[in-house]
């Protein structure tokens, strides 16, 4: 007869983050943000909570992660071709992939959102200002503007009001194809800063 020894037993390899990620919008999407508690992910994924800790230390690191995604959707290559177009056909290429990579958990997005800006969260404040300033860099960096001083500066302030209310009507878009978010986006690229 053998004798269990705890030492030979097969570790279980842990989930990694983009399943857990994967598995904590599928929840909300059934539950919502807010309901989704951390204990709750780790027993779905039969890990300890001390494990998922380990790899995110709270909804918001998740929901970071997942705002990371779509920032990475972004950053993918442009079409070949597009080198001489217009900066606002780059710039609304990779404002879609940034929203179209959301798209499928809009609602659990917007609660992720909600969450970030709720008056007991001024933690989630700053950070969010960063990322947001880090965003609209990538955006006009992969989209080839290179204007530097005055000029960049108002160009960023631009983007980040377009960005902002296109944000906005896209948190609300119940159109097919995020077909509303788009056109808002096109109309508000219709800049002599980007032509």
């Amino acid at each position: 007869m053998k004798c269990y020894n705890p030492r030979m037993a097969k570790k279980k390899t842990p989930p990694t983050p983009d399943k857990i990620v994967d598995a904590a919008l599928a929840m909300a999407a059934e539950t919502g943000w807010d309901a989704l508690a951390m204990r709750d992910l780790a027993a779905h994924l039969k890990m300890s909570p001390a494990d998922l800790h380990a790899v995110f230390a709270d909804k918001n690191a998740i929901a970071d992660a997942w705002f990371g995604r779509a920032l990475a959707a972004m950053l993918e290559p442009l079409p070949r071709g597009l080198e001489d177009a217009d900066a606002r056909v780059r710039l609304e290429i990779l404002m879609l992939r940034w929203f179209d990579a959301l798209a499928p958990y809009r609602d659990v997005t917007r609660q992720m959102l909600g969450e970030k800006m709720w008056v007991f969260h001024p933690h989630h404040w700053v950070p969010m200002i960063f990322d947001l300033s880090r965003l609209v860099q990538w955006w006009r960096d992969a989209a080839g503007m290179t204007a530097m001083g005055r000029r960049r500066q108002i160009e960023e302030v631009a983007l980040t009001a377009i960005f902002l209310a296109t944000l906005r009507c896209w948190c609300r878009d119940d159109s097919d194809d995020q077909d509303r978010t788009r056109a808002f986006l096109a109309r508000r690229l219709r800049n002599p800063l980007f032509g």
